[in-house]
């Protein structure tokens, strides 16, 4: 094996330090600095994002924010809608209500006008008959029938009595 044998050892020496040599100058002028810009990039890449990232999570906690801002304040119109609606409602209900007792009122009143009519109606065809009922009786019993003034106020005095 010629790496083994001592006299070529100092050829191969002097080729390894060239070599050594033209590869550690390579590594130190081009791939370190190439590789350097490549991490730096990545870097600045990376804390782009993070601060890309970070802007995002503040507009989407302020949109959050804003959005529960605007549904409180919905729901809060809403809750004003709905009292505004029951109190129109209560306003229509009572207005119909104090209509429809007018009117129950009215009737009530119309139909007791009407039922004092029909009793006064009546009592005086009850004083009718009763007026020829008692003519009948006493024709009945003495025989000849008294005048129809005499039965009327001994009909009416004895309603009143």
């Amino acid at each position: 094996m010629p790496q083994l044998n001592p006299l070529d050892w100092a050829p191969q020496l002097i080729w390894l330090l060239l070599t050594f040599g033209i590869l550690y100058l390579l590594m130190v002028f081009v791939a370190l600095p190439r590789i350097g810009a490549v991490i730096d990039k990545r870097a600045a890449h990376i804390a782009s994002d993070l601060a890309s990232a970070d802007k995002l999570r503040r507009e989407t906690e302020e949109a959050i924010a804003a959005y529960e801002q605007a549904l409180a304040e919905a729901k809060q119109k809403a809750h004003a809608i709905i009292d505004e609606g029951r109190a129109k409602l209560k306003k229509e209900i009572a207005a119909e209500r104090a209509k429809l007792e007018k009117e129950l009122a009215a009737r009530s009143a119309e139909a007791e006008a009407r039922i004092e009519k029909a009793k006064a109606s009546a009592m005086k065809e009850v004083s009718a008959v009763a007026v020829d009922v008692a003519s009948d009786i006493v024709r009945a019993l003495i025989g000849t029938a008294p005048a129809k003034g005499d039965i009327e106020n001994a009909v009416n005095a004895a309603r009143k009595a």
